[in-house]
């Protein structure tokens, strides 16, 4: 784990809380480990959605796959995060085109990185639609929570970047 980054699997960020990002390890799409805390030195946009095949869901992935050059701009990457196994995931991304956006399958133990960063929704075994951005230092520098219905602006991520550049 490289400094900077919490380990604290039991910890929960509240809503509105800033502090440090906590570090997870996620598989994503193709089944390769995602490490939070290899990105140390980046910014990372953590893009949690309730469930893969849902159109604003497919949205919300698909705009941060159009993005990828603008982020990188920014020294940043966006990861999509929902609750959905490895294997959807990757039935997903390769239905919808996503190439270049990892997205992370937060399946077992079931939405634990959601609930850690304070977006789960318990009733109904989901993420909330969510974006945090951790800054190059570890730091979370910008969250938001958005209706279920909502997508989220990608100008407003970016104003987020530019922001903490």
């Amino acid at each position: 784990m490289k400094s900077g980054m919490l380990h604290m699997p039991m910890q929960q960020i509240e809503q509105g809380q800033s502090g440090k990002g906590i570090d997870f390890s996620l598989k994503d799409q193709n089944g390769e480990d995602f490490h939070l805390s290899d990105f140390s030195g980046k910014k990372v946009i953590l893009s949690f959605h309730p469930l893969a095949w849902t159109g604003v869901c497919a949205g919300q992935m698909k705009s941060l796959e159009e993005h990828v050059e603008h982020f990188s701009a920014l020294n940043a990457i966006a990861v999509g995060i929902s609750v959905d196994s490895v294997p959807c995931k990757k039935a997903w991304a390769e239905h919808l085109g996503i190439t270049r956006t990892r997205l992370l399958s937060d399946f077992w133990p079931h939405g634990s990185v959601a609930q850690r960063y304070g977006v789960f929704r318990q009733i109904e075994g989901t993420a909330m639609r969510a974006n945090i951005i951790i800054g190059e230092n570890g730091d979370i520098i910008f969250r938001k929570i958005y209706e279920i219905s909502t997508l989220p602006p990608i100008p407003e991520l970016l104003e987020a970047l530019r922001k903490h550049g």
